[in-house]
């Protein structure tokens, strides 16, 4: 059984960055929150969704390049034992694989992948740099502002959400709620602003 602390160990012998590693654990927290309302409910469930979530971009800092990445990591996950399940997840997830996003899982690893990414970012612009300053209406609004954070595909965050078959809107302010138990971990609890 693949568990969370040996999934860690693998993301942080693959990626040094700071921001890689906080952007793992956002979309792990999305993606458990996921699981929950749309998996089967089970803690194991969960823990596999979250996992997803937390390793999908494992071998990006290394191999960034389509050509390379998600692909590099695939074959590691094969050679560590990961399952069939979990690295096609993780192969649907980046749209030039031209592996389709059929489950559940697969859909929701896609609609938080670059969300959770944007409400991070907007989260660092507000005057205390916490997840209790970031609501829907401020994450639309920086949508629109092409110039913030520019290397977020909003057109995967809008047909991210469709292919949930939820409303953007609710998709937004379910990903923030979702972020909100990890702020302190994430850095955007307000401490920052605080120290700075």
């Amino acid at each position: 059984m693949i568990d969370r602390e040996s999934t860690w160990c693998l993301l942080t012998e693959f990626t040094q960055s700071e921001s890689l590693r906080k952007h793992a654990l956002a979309v792990e927290a999305c993606m458990r929150a996921c699981a929950r309302k749309w998996g089967n409910g089970s803690p194991e469930d969960e823990n596999l969704w979250g996992i997803v979530g937390l390793i999908h971009d494992f071998d990006y800092e290394r191999w960034p390049t389509p050509e390379d990445h998600p692909y590099k990591g695939n074959e590691i996950l094969k050679e560590r034992g990961y399952s069939d399940e979990i690295r096609r997840a993780i192969m649907s997830h980046a749209e030039y694989t031209g592996v389709p996003r059929d489950t559940p899982m697969e859909k929701a690893l896609f609609a938080c992948d670059e969300l959770a990414g944007f409400i991070t970012a907007v989260a660092l612009i507000k005057p205390g740099k916490s997840l209790a300053e970031v609501d829907t209406k401020s994450v639309r609004k920086r949508m629109k502002d092409k110039a913030f954070a520019r290397k977020v595909n909003r057109d995967d965050i809008i047909s991210g959400a469709a292919a949930l078959g939820v409303d953007l809107d609710e998709h937004i302010a379910f990903c923030i709620e979702a972020l909100k138990p990890i702020a302190d971990q994430l850095g955007l609890d307000g401490s920052a602003a605080k120290a700075g």
